[in-house]
């Protein structure tokens, strides 16, 4: 998990779990499981996603440029105030998946989002992705806009270590308690027998691969974690508009029932 600096591209899969199953039973036979799986089943991801006040990030994402990306701060578990966390910009640019981090203290996290003033250097930070974070700051007015925690599992190639797939199950989102400490809650994103999937390779994938993914006729999909929870926002406050459009239609037309009925009366 040291890694700061990734460039691959992701496919990304939605599975049930008798897929699920079936493809990861098979796995162990070309992968080996990340170091912290192999002594706990799943590993806990907490993410704080940062966007503008009008979700100007998220938005152009949702139209398919050719370029986008967005910041977050990761951590593994929920830290506590003194925590290890990591700020990561993710940039995609015609399908290649650039991803840089850095580690901070949680508190250190914080102070750099909401001043855009970097903290003062220490040995276990990347000075270039602080210097990348500090611009990105400058350009967008950044807040926390959504929690978004899972558990996964991950594998990696016995003869490629550019190559990692890995399972999330438990996706669960909340736009309170915007803070990692906070604890690990939320909604759920997906249903019960839903997994996601993603292949990462620094090239093709190779052929015994997608052989496996064939013969349990897994599709890749386009998925966003946060792009769909912002599309399931989006949906529920135009139901909610809806609802208040004709409620207060119902409410309009009541004086003119009154008036109705005071007519038929007279006469």
């Amino acid at each position: 998990m040291s890694v700061e600096v990734f460039n691959r591209y992701e496919k990304k899969f939605l599975l049930n779990t008798a897929a699920y199953q079936g493809v990861c039973g098979k796995l162990p036979d070309y992968m080996e499981l990340d170091e912290y799986n192999k002594t706990h089943g799943f590993y806990t991801i907490s993410n704080i996603y940062y966007d503008t006040k009008d979700d100007y990030l998220i938005r152009s994402s949702l139209s398919k440029p050719k370029y986008k990306e967005k910041l977050r701060l990761r951590a593994y578990g929920v830290p506590d105030s003194n925590g290890k966390v990591f700020m990561e910009i993710k940039k995609k640019f015609d399908g290649l998946v650039n991803k840089r981090r850095t580690a901070l203290r949680l508190g250190e996290a914080y102070a750099f989002v909401s001043t855009g003033i970097k903290p003062e250097f220490k040995d276990y930070m990347n000075k270039q992705v602080l210097n990348e974070i500090e611009y990105m700051l400058k350009i967008y007015e950044l807040e926390p806009k959504l929690y978004l925690a899972y558990d996964r599992k991950a594998l990696f190639s016995r003869e490629n270590r550019g190559l990692r797939i890995t399972f999330d199950r438990n996706i669960r989102t909340r736009r309170y308690d915007l803070k990692l400490e906070d604890g690990d809650y939320g909604e759920p994103l997906l249903e019960d027998e839903q997994w996601l999937m993603e292949i990462k390779a620094e090239n093709s994938i190779p052929l015994w691969l997608s052989k496996l993914l064939s013969e349990y006729k897994v599709f890749s999909t386009s998925f966003s974690k946060y792009g769909t929870e912002y599309r399931n926002i989006i949906q529920e406050n135009r139901k909610l508009k809806g609802e208040r459009n004709i409620c207060s239609k119902q409410y309009s037309t009541q004086p003119q029932i009154a008036q109705q009925y005071r007519w038929q009366a007279q006469y």
